[in-house]
């Protein structure tokens, strides 16, 4: 009997359970005025995680991975993301055949599409477990690096599955910014079916909705989306490990107690996600890391004409913020509507489809600071996390002292005391 195999598939169940657990908070009566509309379009969070964890299982059994030398390792997943390349091609000529008022009769135009496309989704369901299980493995190295390991294991063990994710339904007060409702729905709600559901709730509630995509959920094993970009994959799974870990710790057990503390639980999981993702990348697949940014070059002798400025989105996107927080502030909400409005047909013009722009979009974009600027605003929660950040010695210093953080106020002692 293999002691260690069994205990960590003990402790993946376990850890699924918690989850569960968590994510089924009582609801309020806000939430389940909302989840009158919503409720017929909800996602299945139960299912998914036993079957995920049923796949995880099978590949911890099997332990293929272990028995592959490091660059047959490398090619499965290269191999596997070609695949989902390849899926995502086939799909989108699905979609054209289907939206082309050319096409008369689609379901035989799209025969072989449509074949290609079931034995596609077949080889992905073969090879992904495989793959998933070895990109887990390096990124796990890298967090047992960086010091965030229990003996050399993260706690819990990272684990993901890529799978079409829910959506997500965001509910925000007209009259200020705060995210009061995020309902998972099914996966790939068409248009029209988010703007009737929005109209829905907003009429009804006089609220704020907003139906958005995600890029992965913080369940165990967690939900990550199917893509074929490596960078981003790597960034993904390790933003949602970092949830996993902060989930039986002060921070994450807070997540939804206050607008700071969601923010700084995704300030802190974004800013982590990306350096142990890129640490990944550099280990891993060195020529898939992005080149640095070119070095600007230098001023010419002659002063040149002024080019005009360039379209800056995370700039614009700031202004925006503050405009509006303003005018919600003066008690101006239509006001503030009519102007996110304006602003999103400007974001337009300049190649941003933004489908709605409103309360609960910057309730939901807001809280993700790990940059300067965007969706945050004026933004003193995600300022603060990322002054942390600069002035910890590492980034296990960093996750170990936020962890424990179940406050603003706390963060921004914390901020005090580092920098002194």
């Amino acid at each position: 009997m293999n002691f260690g195999l069994w205990s960590r598939l003990f402790l993946t169940l376990l850890w699924g359970v918690l989850f569960l657990n968590f994510s089924s908070l009582p609801p309020g009566d806000q939430l389940e005025k909302v989840r009158f509309f919503s409720r017929p379009l909800e996602f299945d969070y139960v299912a998914w995680t036993l079957n995920a964890i049923g796949v995880k299982s099978s590949q911890y059994a099997l332990r293929v991975s272990n028995y592959l030398p490091a660059e047959a390792r490398r090619q499965v997943v290269l191999d596997y993301l070609d695949l989902a390349a390849r899926v995502r091609t086939a799909e989108g000529h699905l979609f054209n055949i289907y939206g082309n008022p050319e096409i008369l009769n689609p379901d035989q135009a799209s025969a072989l599409v449509r074949k290609q496309l079931e034995g596609l989704y077949a080889l992905r369901d073969h090879t992904g477990p495989l793959a998933e299980s070895i990109l887990q493995g390096q990124i796990s190295t890298i967090v047992a690096e960086s010091g965030l390991s229990l003996g050399g294991q993260s706690i819990p063990p990272v684990l993901y599955h890529s799978t079409p994710l829910p959506t997500a339904l965001i509910v925000s007060p007209r009259e200020e910014i705060r995210q009061d409702a995020n309902i998972s729905l099914l996966p790939e709600l068409a248009a029209d079916e988010r703007s009737k559901l929005e109209a829905q709730v907003d009429q009804a509630l006089n609220v704020s909705s907003l139906v958005v995509d995600i890029g992965g959920i913080g369940v165990y094993p967690t939900m990550v989306m199917q893509t074929s970009d490596l960078n981003y994959l790597t960034e993904v799974v390790a933003h949602e490990w970092i949830h996993n870990f902060l989930t039986l710790r002060p921070l994450g057990i807070n997540y939804l107690t206050s607008p700071e503390l969601r923010t700084m639980n995704e300030t802190t999981a974004s800013i982590a996600g990306k350096e142990i993702g890129r640490a990944t990348m550099e280990r891993y697949y060195p020529e898939l890391v992005p080149p640095p940014p070119p070095t600007p070059a230098p001023p010419a002798a002659e002063t040149p004409e002024p080019e005009p400025p360039t379209f800056e989105f995370r700039v614009e996107m700031r202004i925006t913020r503050e405009t509006v927080d303003a005018l919600l502030a003066e008690g101006e909400v239509e006001a503030a509507e009519a102007y996110m409005e304006e602003r999103r047909i400007f974001l337009w013009e300049n190649g941003y489809q933004i489908r709605k722009l409103n309360q609960a979009y910057f309730a939901f974009h807001g809280a993700y600071a790990d940059e300067p600027g965007g969706a945050a605003g004026e933004d003193p929660v995600g300022e603060a996390v990322r002054a942390l950040r600069a002035q910890s010695p590492s980034l296990a210093a960093f996750i170990n002292r936020m962890a424990w953080i179940s406050s603003f106020e706390q963060l921004q002692q914390a901020v005090i005391e580092t920098s002194s």
